[in-house]
């Protein structure tokens, strides 16, 4: 359990960035935070590992509070894969950047070689392991980091932007990936303005804006909003926006499959 009891956080210059938040995410879930730039979702998940700590309030997790528990404490269970892949990697190669984690936690070797075989191979960065991360493609760089993360195998794992630079291959396997860790009982938490990922993923949504949440519903509940999604700075779906044109807007589809057999059958109707 991640819990958020009455936390505001203010910059050190002064600036407020989360507004008396209350906020509890089950265990074994996911969820996505959206909303605009500016809105604080980076700021909110960057105290669940610790990162950054309450002006006010008090941020618990697994019955721990954060001002109590350092940043390398928290790491073991907590993951989180940076937006800007250039603030997170640090190591001489790819192979040393996905290994340090596991070194670090002190994992026996056995372990170590597996997850670093399983890593390379589910990213396809075998190839790069000997170059220096910072030598790669802005979506090489993200997978990089990606692995680095995934590789411990913490039980909470943040992505922030996972999607940016990435190919409809490598989305597919960030899903299947997502899907199967929230199936091993790991908690799931991604920011993402990738609505279409969003939606195929039907995560738990929370909406935030200036630092406050707006509300937390299921993606059709709060991608249909039209009111809320104005608010918080986002566009419905694609699927959503082909069924509110035939008069549809309520039991959308999820997938492309499904979506086009619920088109075919109104058209023999």
């Amino acid at each position: 359990m991640i819990e958020f009891k009455q936390v505001s956080y203010n910059h050190p210059d002064g600036t407020n960035a989360l507004n008396n938040i209350n906020l509890k995410i089950k265990k074994n879930s996911i969820t996505a935070i959206v909303g605009n730039n500016g809105a604080g979702k980076t700021t909110l998940v960057k105290h669940i590992n610790g990162l950054l700590k309450p002006s006010k309030g008090e941020v618990i997790i697994e019955n721990n509070s954060t001002k109590k528990s350092s940043v390398a404490e928290l790491s073991r269970n907590v993951g989180m894969v940076f937006q800007n892949a250039n603030h997170q990697l640090f190591a001489d190669t790819v192979k040393n950047e996905i290994l340090f984690g596991l070194k670090n936690f002190g994992f026996d070797q056995d372990y170590i070689d597996k997850r670093y075989e399983l890593m390379t191979n589910l990213f396809d960065l075998r190839k790069y392991e000997e170059i220096s991360p910072l030598k790669l493609s802005g979506g090489e760089k993200k997978k990089v980091c990606l692995a680095s993360v995934l590789a411990w195998n913490p039980e909470i794992l943040i992505l922030d932007e996972p999607t940016v630079g990435q190919d409809e291959l490598q989305k597919n396997i960030l899903f299947e990936f997502i899907n199967t860790l929230h199936s091993n009982n790991k908690t799931i938490i991604v920011i993402s303005h990738d609505i279409e990922f969003l939606w195929r993923l039907q995560p738990n949504i929370i909406t935030m804006s200036d630092g406050r949440i707006i509300e937390i519903n299921s993606p059709e509940k709060i991608f249909t909003d039209k009111e809320l999604i104005n608010k918080v700075g986002l566009i419905p779906p694609q699927i959503i926006k082909i069924f509110n044109g035939l008069g549809i807007e309520k039991d959308i589809p999820i997938n492309l499959e499904d979506a086009c057999k619920r088109i075919q059958g109104l058209m023999e109707e």
